[in-house]
């Protein structure tokens, strides 16, 4: 904790995520407007002023209010893919890697290998269009995406952890496997896939923003940073600050993301420990 606070990077990231944590909980507590039925059509297209501090969409929507409220979006779209990815990925990595044999060389891997041909992104926009459109079939996808790269990551690390002394003398006091894999390989090989988690929650929200941008994510209606930016490349001419607003917010958060799983891994290596 103390290498991680000296690392100023790390704390700037820490903070945006906890800026974004704060305005998912506290949105009607920091604006009065509704982000999806409070459309004055006498005030649209408005450019920033007191009453809307960044302006106003193209049914009158308050920006800064659906701003706010895409946080709630965003933060899920971080969460749930990648949950889904540890859920599934992780537990596949654990016993493969641990068990080895032809299931893991020729089974599981060579699937692994498949699914990596594809980047993470198409394939994610490939599953959506599987799927169907919506918010939740577009996190599925997305999660569906992240397997490869956690069951590889998992792996690896087993792989490079099993034959330890420690692993070898609780194979000799007459451990199970299951206890051996949850109680002595996972907690082993937890740092680096918490670092793998935070690192994959900012491609979480990239991809969430991309698939909403091309209308298989969010609906139009919902406050998502990614259908805002479908929205105002229209009036990207006339009122730049429509874009402006959803893009700094994604590459906000994704910095601080990135940050965060930098210093993190900073933090928990002990080859960068000083």
């Amino acid at each position: 904790m103390k290498k991680f606070l000296r690392n100023k990077q790390a704390v700037l990231g820490a903070t945006i995520i906890l800026v974004l944590i704060l305005l998912a909980i506290f949105a009607p507590l920091i604006t009065s407007y509704d982000p999806v039925f409070d459309q004055d059509y006498s005030s649209i297209l408005q450019s920033p002023s007191a009453a809307h501090i960044m302006g106003t969409d193209d049914l009158g929507r308050d920006t800064f209010t659906r701003i706010v409220y895409g946080a709630r979006l965003t933060l899920l779209a971080a969460i749930i893919p990648v949950s889904i990815a540890l859920l599934v990925g992780v537990p596949i990595g654990l016993v493969t890697g641990y068990a080895g044999g032809v299931w893991d060389q020729w089974v599981v891997m060579r699937v692994v290998d498949a699914m990596q041909a594809f980047p993470s992104l198409i394939l994610a926009l490939a599953m959506a269009a599987v799927l169907g459109g919506g918010f939740v079939n577009a996190m599925t996808a997305i999660g569906i995406g992240f397997l490869p790269a956690f069951i590889r990551v998992t792996r690896a690390q087993v792989l490079s952890v099993k034959n330890l002394d420690y692993i070898q003398a609780a194979r000799a006091t007459g451990a199970r496997n299951v206890r051996i894999l949850f109680f002595h390989v996972l907690p082993n090989i937890a740092a680096t896939l918490l670092v793998q988690t935070t690192l994959a929650m900012a491609t979480a929200i990239i991809a969430e923003a991309g698939l909403s941008y091309l209308g298989l994510g969010a609906r139009p209606e919902q406050p998502s940073w990614g259908s805002m930016l479908n929205i105002a490349q229209g009036y990207l001419n006339t009122q730049p600050w429509l874009v402006v607003w959803p893009g700094l917010a994604i590459s906000l958060v994704v910095l601080g993301f990135n940050l965060l799983g930098d210093g993190l891994r900073q933090a928990l290596d002990p080859k960068l420990r000083k």
